[in-house]
């Protein structure tokens, strides 16, 4: 088992920035590819942003690149999610999760934890 609590989301202002961590409990955390995804109310969850074990790669989807950067601390436990330029269509519930891939996926199926998640109101 892999616990994880997301923190840091809120209320921001388009065009304004906010950091998501995710901290992970347990010794493996190291071993885990981590993985951000979202949903918004009405749509299916998509994938955001994913990071390697060592955090040597990150992937992201089209919309979120040059916005957003993943990071993970491993000596913390805990992968991060740091989103700027915000867009009102960035509202959603923000989720971490961990895979046994260490590479990272961007498959939803190729995680094994989730956390609860995190919301995220961006206002125009």
């Amino acid at each position: 088992q892999v616990p994880l609590v997301e923190s840091g989301g809120g209320l921001v202002q388009a065009g304004g920035s906010l950091r998501l961590s995710c901290l992970a409990s347990g010794r493996t955390f190291s071993r885990y590819g981590m993985g951000w995804f979202r949903q918004a109310p009405g749509k299916e969850r998509e994938f955001v942003a994913a990071i390697n074990w060592s955090g040597g790669s990150t992937y992201y989807a089209d919309s979120m690149k040059g916005r957003f950067t993943i990071s993970r601390d491993n000596a913390k436990n805990t992968v991060y999610l740091q989103m700027s330029s915000l867009k009102p269509e960035d509202t959603a519930v923000y989720y971490c999760a961990a895979s046994h891939y260490g590479s990272g996926s961007y498959q939803s199926s190729d995680y094994d934890y989730w956390g609860q998640g995190t919301q995220v109101t961006v206002s125009s």
